[in-house]
């Protein structure tokens, strides 16, 4: 069973940018898709971003030109680079592998106006 342990998180003025990290446990050639979803307090948790193995990216209007998802399958990671934020990007940020429907703990990301 695959598990999921996301960084990169933190403190960030409107504006700056930050890049998250999701590490797996196992083989990423074993697994097939990722995503990084995202939930802002109060509301339900919403599709960020996706890739798949062979790294065909997907990205959620919001956050299109913004953000960039990759993965480095030698190293089992994937990423989430996040530029130009805004104070509505505030959340926690989830890796996802549908594959296994295992989640990640999650990682605080905080935009100051």
């Amino acid at each position: 069973q695959v598990q999921l342990v996301e960084s990169g998180g933190g403190l960030v003025q409107a504006g700056g940018s930050l890049r998250l990290s999701c590490a797996a446990s196992m083989s990423a050639f074993s697994i097939n898709a990722m995503a990084w979803y995202r939930q802002a307090p109060g509301k339900q948790r919403d599709l960020v971003a996706t890739i798949s193995r062979f790294s065909s990216t997907n990205y959620a209007d919001a956050v299109k030109g913004r953000f960039t998802i990759s993965r480095d399958n030698a190293k089992n990671t994937v990423y989430l680079q996040m530029n130009s934020l805004k104070p509505e990007d505030t959340a926690v940020y989830y890796c996802y592998a549908p594959q296994y429907n295992k989640w990640g703990q999650g990682t605080q990301v905080t935009v100051s106006s």
